[in-house]
């Protein structure tokens, strides 16, 4: 071979001072050359005098005038297919390629944008953005045929492992060496199995991240566009232009090396993989990361000076360790599933010579008895699952959750509890994680009483492959592996033996406490070498189940089997079934319905400021107000639970609970506050409408003065005083007649603008509200009320101008409306400083709107306001909410406002609030995309733009950020007219440590990209 086959060749030496040289006397211009980086060749940008750029390329003497025609025929058939390139631009003799000094040198555009190599993350989108572009390659050069293609080099991956073994010795650390050997020997036994039925034609040959320039979308993500070099082009296996792509995206995120299976599905919907090419894919994704490095370590090694090189090599064993973090054979399963093809012996194919009594048909066995023979007593089928009643009120965050649900089998009497397979155990969620915790059971574990020493029987018949201290395994007929772990083997029971159904195994002995058995089923194919880790890597405790990530179920379910048909037990198996729900979900609701998320999870239980969702990935909940106490409170739902077994009616009835709670809300009032009456109704929306009614009653005048950009509900009233046009685009051109939209006085956004000791900004406000108010009496429009929020909530908590509010209520109280507060978000502790928001302000109200906090999710809203205000609704009828104001909805208030007292969670939303505010404004130090952040409390809004001096809102960017905090574990989301601020307004009960989780994962995002 050559000494390019070979591995490595020395760059040509040509400096910046000769390519500036060849542009004059080749191209017959004046530029200026700055240096490329490239392993093999030398490449320039050549910037003439009026800034027009273009880019240098001289070919290492290896490559012929055949090869160089090939990538200019290859141009051709890329633009013919619409795939952005760089065109050849010809020299003065009108040629492609020109000679200087030996070298040939072509000179070609210059592609808008920039190589991608080093931004960091890439979104879902954008991976598949670039499966489609590989996609497209492959189509476009289809048909492609020429002489310069049938090219011998290393980087053609046919000859990947034998390269990597030539070039493995440069590699100076030795366990690096071992390792890239090992993975580059275990991918091309697995490539051996399908080469022969592999596609060849000519492909692009490193279709990477370095070789395709990206340019900015709206959603301020950099999206693959132009593809570049061509310096590998050749006749190759098509399926290895996906994999060099894909392997090209692993250091972006290689925490994450499955996220590639975005870039491998859409490379397959546009150009779909035969099953052959669906199981090459991993095997030459490891064979791309080996030559790799090792030919990184071989270039330095001949060409010590080649700094580009010499960067490289860390970004090189990053693709490599993410390439081989998981089994090579279940990254191929996860492709299969991905793809949707069948691996092989499918589970539905599964037959098995089972113990009498122990068959698929349960009715006619008794649990566990093909296991333990001798079993005496009733068995327990426990839940440790996500949805479990058993592990309500945050059971499952303690250390001995699953010892004590086991636990819980024996008081009934049971003889043995059984964790079922596959079941998404709660037990093991982890807060405060950027990734979900290993949750899935590969196998069912059977816990068995103290005392009791049980025999250990085969459930089904096969041949003894493995026997260790502590189990077996099974080789069945049907291609599947039985592993029994936990219990002493009989001596009898040796390698090689043929053992019957029901034959007795070992023993599992009788000890003081509990102990488990573990029962597997494996598929054999993924049983050989040593690396599925139900095979290779025992839990520290024996007779335990080995569990996985949520992301690697959907190929461990391939893997393994249920037993429980075995056992006769009942199949539980789960899945994560998002997709489903949101297909389901899409099937009946209207368009207009609001859903978060591109990818929703799916969430089913929720405890304190985390929500959990289906596979028990747990998030921090920094969005849901409406649970102030937490989720899941257990005084709530004890409240609930009492209440709706002893009365639940209407309010017009006489029970105790009304008046109790009514005076507990009153209490917590102001002293000097002169409100005396309650109005309980269902939603802060029915809230505003009553408060609305009440003032338009109260005063006999129509009009209300609400504030521009302000959110109040969706009622008929209280949607009309809702002016903002993040909800209704239209909001301000369809107000009815009744509503008068004034100016919102934000400080940082609005039309006077100052810091907040300046006192003139909430003057300048306030004029401006009399001058409307004035405006209005000349109009002969008497003023019912104003309605304000006591902190600008849409707009992401930003806290009114000094003085505002104060003068506000004034100017108004002298036109002869009322004031209404809309504390419907920021009431009820949340400021911290405060219980109520207007308090901030240092005004009392005429009348209160209050709701979500009331119930911590429970639907209660109310209304308090003075009894002569409250009676003036007599003029308009009866009122009467079925539901408002009811026992239960009493109680549950009642509990939620003992809960805030007990807990201090007024004052935890004072100190928490203060620390996580510290933690965003830290951040702007570092991250000149977050401009103020706003609020107090727990009642916070971190504003993304794009110039802090402009204050260009960075509304795609915020998206983009709240996608990538939901894939770390924070749940974040937009909020304010222009969308770009990130609303914090988590249950009262956040903790420090969360807080820190919080802000250290929106610092990931910053550095590392959305």
């Amino acid at each position: 071979m050559t000494e390019e086959q070979t591995g490595g060749l020395v760059r040509p030496d040509v400096s910046e001072a000769d390519a500036a040289s060849i542009a004059r006397e080749c191209y017959g211009i004046e530029a200026v050359a700055t240096e490329l980086g490239s392993n093999q060749d030398r490449n320039f940008v050549l910037t003439e005098g009026d800034g027009s750029r273009s880019v240098l390329r001289v070919d290492n003497p290896v490559f012929t005038d055949p090869e160089r025609d090939a990538q200019h025929a290859a141009l051709e058939a890329y633009r013919a297919a619409g795939v952005p390139v760089a065109a050849v631009l010809p020299g003065l003799d009108g040629e492609e390629t020109q000679r200087w000094g030996g070298f040939a040198v072509r000179r070609s555009e210059f592609a808008p944008g920039a190589p991608m190599v080093d931004l960091g993350y890439f979104a879902p989108r954008v991976l598949e953005e670039f499966g489609a572009l590989a996609a497209a390659s492959v189509r476009a050069l289809a048909e492609l045929q020429h002489p310069g293609l049938d090219r011998d080099h290393m980087w053609v991956m046919a000859v990947a492992h034998e390269q990597t073994l030539a070039l493995a010795s440069a590699i100076a650390d030795a366990e690096i060496r071992e390792r890239v050997v090992d993975a580059a020997n275990r991918a091309q036994f697995a490539l051996e199995e399908v080469g022969a039925e592999l596609p060849t034609q000519a492909i692009h040959g490193d279709l990477t991240d370095d070789n395709v320039t990206g340019l900015p979308g709206d959603d301020s993500r950099v999206h693959p566009h132009t593809v570049l070099d061509l310096g590998d082009l050749a006749y190759g296996w098509r399926v290895a232009e996906l994999s060099v792509t894909a392997s090209s995206m692993l250091h972006h995120d290689p925490e994450r090396p499955l996220r590639l299976l975005d870039l491998i599905a859409a490379f397959h919907r546009d150009a779909p993989l035969s099953p052959a090419e669906a199981r090459a894919v991993w095997p030459l994704i490891v064979l791309r990361a080996a030559v790799l490095v090792a030919s990184g370590w071989r270039q330095l090694e001949i060409d010590g000076g080649n700094e580009y090189a010499r960067e490289r090599i860390a970004g090189e064993q990053a693709i490599f360790d993410a390439a081989t973090a998981l089994p090579l054979a279940e990254a191929t399963e996860q492709v299969l599933v991905r793809l949707g093809f069948h691996g092989a012996p499918s589970a539905a194919g599964l037959q098995l010579s089972v113990a009498p009594g122990a068959g698929l048909e349960r009715s006619a066995a008794e649990p566990l008895r093909s296991l333990l023979s001798e079993l005496v007593g009733t068995v327990t089928v426990l839940d440790p699952g996500v949805e479990s009643e058993a592990l309500a009120g945050g059971v499952w965050q303690e250390t001995h959750a699953e010892a004590e649900l086991v636990a819980s089998a024996w008081t009934t009497g049971a003889a043995a509890a059984v964790l079922p397979y596959g079941v998404y155990r709660l037990t093991r969620t982890e807060i405060d994680r950027a990734s979900g915790a290993a949750s899935w059971p590969l196998g069912t574990e059977v816990w068995v009483a103290a005392g009791v020493a049980e025999l250990v029987a085969a459930p089904a018949a096969g041949v003894v492959r493995t026997v260790t201290d502590r189990g077996l395994l099974l080789e069945t007929a049907g291609g599947w592996i039985l592993s029994i772990d936990g219990f002493a083997v009989a001596s009898s029971v040796m390698p090689g033996s043929e053992l019957a159904a029901g034959a007795t195994l070992g023993e599992l002995r009788a000890a003081d406490a509990a102990r488990p058995l573990t029962v597997a089923l494996v598929r054999s194919d993924a049983a050989e070498g040593a690396e599925p880790p139900i095979l290779s890597v025992p839990t520290p405790e024996p007779g335990r189940a080995q569990l996985v990530e949520p992301e690697r179920v959907a190929a461990w379910r391939r893997f393994t089997h249920d037993p429980a048909g075995l056992l006769a037990l009942p199949e539980l198996a789960q899945r994560d079934e998002a997709g489903d729900e949101l297909a389901r979900r899409e099937q009946i609701f209207a368009s207009a319905q609001e859903r978060y998320y591109e990818r929703p999870m799916q969430i089913e239980r929720g405890w304190r400021h985390h929500l959990i969702d289906t596979t028990g990935r747990a998030y921090v909940d920094m969005v849901n107000n409406v649970t102030g106490l937490g989720h899941g409170h257990p005084g709530v739902a004890d409240a609930v639970n009492r209440q709706i077994r002893v009365l639940n009616t209407n309010s017009r009835f006489l029970f105790r609970e009304l008046a109790e709670y009514s005076e507990r809300l009153l209490a917590q009032l102001p002293e000097d506050s002169e409100l005396d009456t309650v109005l309980l109704v269902n939603s802060g929306s029915e809230a505003v409408d009553l408060a609305l009614r009440l003032a338009q009653a109260a005063t006999g005048q129509r009009t209300v003065v609400a504030l521009r950009e302000a959110y109040h509900g969706w009622t008929m009233a209280s949607d009309a005083v809702t002016t903002s046009a993040y909800d209704n685009p239209y909001a301000l051109e369809n107000r009815p007649d009744w509503v008068h939209v004034a100016d919102v006085p934000n400080r940082f956004r609005g039309t006077y603008r100052g810091d907040a000791a300046d006192l003139s900004v909430g003057e300048r406000y306030a004029a401006d509200l009399g001058a409307d108010l004035d405006a209005l009496a000349t109009e002969g429009r008497g003023v019912a009320a104003f309605i304000c929020e006591s902190v600008l909530g849409n707009a992401g908590g930003v806290m009114l101008p000094e003085g505002y509010l104060q003068a506000a209520y004034e100017r108004v109280r002298a036109a002869g409306g009322l004031c209404i507060a809309d504390e419907v978000q920021v009431g009820f502790g949340r400021m911290g400083s405060s219980f109520w928001g207007f308090e901030q302000s240092g005004v009392r109200p005429d009348i209160i709107a209050i709701a979500k906090p009331m119930g911590n999710g429970f639907p209660i809203g109310g209304v308090i306001t003075s009894k002569r205000v409250a009676d003036a609704l007599a003029s308009q009828g009866q009122f009467f909410s079925s539901a408002g104001g009811n026992p239960l909805s009493c109680r549950v208030g009642i509990a939620v406002l003992d809960a805030m007292a007990e807990e201090g969670l007024q004052e935890n939303a004072r100190v928490v609030g203060e620390h996580l505010a510290a933690g965003f404004r830290s951040l702007a130090d570092r991250h000149a995309l977050i401009g103020p952040v706003h609020g107090e409390g727990l009642y916070l809004g971190v504003e993304l733009v794009r110039d802090r001096e402009t204050m260009e809102p960075a509304a795609a960017e915020a998206a983009a950020i709240c996608e990538r905090l939901r894939e770390l574990g924070v749940i974040v989301l937009t909020t304010s007219e222009r969308s770009n601020v990130l609303k914090v307004k988590p249950p009262l009960c956040l903790t420090r440590e969360s807080a820190d989780f919080v802000v250290a994962a929106l610092d990931r995002v910053l550095t590392e990209g959305w």
